[in-house]
C-alpha cells in the first residue's frame, strides 16, 4: 500500500543572499540571478515530490539600518541595507507569481507605516528615520 504524503513547505530567501558582497568573494551574498535560479530549482524539485505539495514563500523583510549600522559595516558600507533587500524581495515575488506560488511580501508590509507617514505628514511611532523596526 502506498500512502500519499502531503508536503507543506515554507521557504525564505533573501535575508543573507542580499548582503553586500565581501571583497574577498567569501560571505553569504548570492548574486541576484543565481538566487532566482536557486529558488526556481527548489520549487521545481518540491513540486516534483507530490502533486499535493503546497509551497509558501516568505519574501525577505526590511532591516532597521540605524540599529544595525554599527555592527555590520565593511569598509564604510552597510552589509545589510534595505535597497538590495527590496530588490531581492521583488525578485522573489515575481518568481512566485510566474510559478503560481503563494508569497508573503514581508518587505512592503513592514514599510507601509513609513509610506503612510511620508504621504500623510503624520509621524507614525513605529517608523524611524532609517526604516521600520
Amino acid at each position: 500500500m502506498c500512502v500519499v504524503q502531503v508536503l507543506d513547505e515554507i521557504l525564505y530567501f533573501g535575508g543573507n543572499d542580499s548582503l553586500v558582497p565581501h571583497p574577498s568573494g567569501l560571505g553569504q551574498h548570492v548574486p541576484l540571478q543565481e538566487c532566482i535560479e536557486n529558488m526556481r530549482k527548489i520549487v521545481i524539485h518540491l513540486k516534483s515530490l507530490s502533486k499535493k505539495t503546497r509551497i509558501l514563500f516568505l519574501g525577505g523583510p526590511s532591516v532597521n539600518e540605524a540599529q544595525i549600522y554599527g555592527t555590520s559595516v565593511l569598509q564604510g558600507q552597510r552589509l545589510r541595507n534595505n535597497e538590495p533587500r527590496r530588490i531581492y524581495s521583488e525578485a522573489c515575488l515575481e518568481l512566485c507569481s510566474e510559478m503560481n506560488i503563494i508569497a508573503i511580501d514581508r518587505w512592503s508590509t513592514l514599510w507601509e507605516p513609513c509610506l503612510w507617514e511620508q504621504y500623510s505628514g503624520k509621524r507614525d511611532p513605529m517608523c524611524y528615520e532609517h526604516g521600520p523596526l
